[in-house]
């Protein structure tokens, strides 16, 4: 990777750290951005699988769609230990299981 692309790497990252109060030793990589681009494109071929048509209620799909995946490969990462995978969401180890149970992990 050349230096400039480096640099810009850097200058996004600070800016992720500060938009959603991230710890600033959180790398974010070119697999985090394309994370971000993933659900992006998703996004768009939702409405224009829609052809058209109107949807209502689409932050809470979004969030329900997304939620149970996160939540499975995270406890799948730390082999169902909730502390880690709590903590690796930044959630209460509380929230954590209330969001499982919620979701029927649990």
């Amino acid at each position: 990777m050349k230096q400039k692309e480096k640099d810009l790497l850097i200058k996004i990252n600070k800016n992720i750290n500060k938009e959603y109060g991230l710890d600033p030793r959180t790398p974010i990589t070119d697999t985090q951005r394309s994370l971000r681009e993933m659900v992006k494109n998703s996004i768009e071929q939702y409405f224009e699988n829609l052809g058209g048509h109107e949807t209502i209620n689409l932050y809470e799909l979004v969030l329900k769609e997304v939620e149970v995946p996160l939540l499975t490969v995270v406890l799948e990462q730390t082999k169902n230990n909730q502390s880690k995978a709590a903590k690796i969401l930044g959630l209460n180890r509380g929230t954590l299981r209330k969001k499982l149970k919620q979701c029927d992990l649990i």
